[in-house]
């Protein structure tokens, strides 16, 4: 019976022993995989910052194009505008002479003695 003991003692030992084998290069493993995981969280946030960084450029940039190009058309509003008065000082000027020549007609007898004038808007 002693030695049924003994033996039960050194299997019960070793069993022990061969978990803390196992637990230990689980562990070694498990810890291999976390420090990969770090490097490549790393290297994630290294170019993630990269990419902030050029984003943070081509923000800068479209910033800048779009301020230019406000600056531009700032500049172009005024010739438009006098683009649409010309316009409509031609759009006047041939309607007093259509007027004009309706009025002229022989078919009509006038008695109007005042020669009608072309008005010109100028602003």
């Amino acid at each position: 019976m002693k030695m049924f003991i003994k033996l039960s003692v050194a299997s019960v030992s070793g069993a022990v022993v061969y978990l803390i084998y196992t637990v230990n290069q689980t562990l070694r493993k498990g810890m291999g995989t976390l420090e990969e995981t770090n490097r490549t969280l790393e290297e994630v946030r290294n170019a993630v910052h990269g990419l902030t960084l050029e984003s943070k450029q081509l923000i800068h940039s479209a910033n800048q194009i779009t301020a230019d190009v406000k600056g531009k058309m700032e500049n172009v509003d005024p010739l438009l505008e006098s683009a649409q008065d010309v316009g409509e000082m031609i759009h006047n000027v041939t309607n007093s002479m259509k007027e004009a020549s309706l009025e002229g007609r022989p078919s009509a007898p006038s008695t109007r003695t005042e020669a009608g004038g072309v008005q010109i808007k100028l602003k």
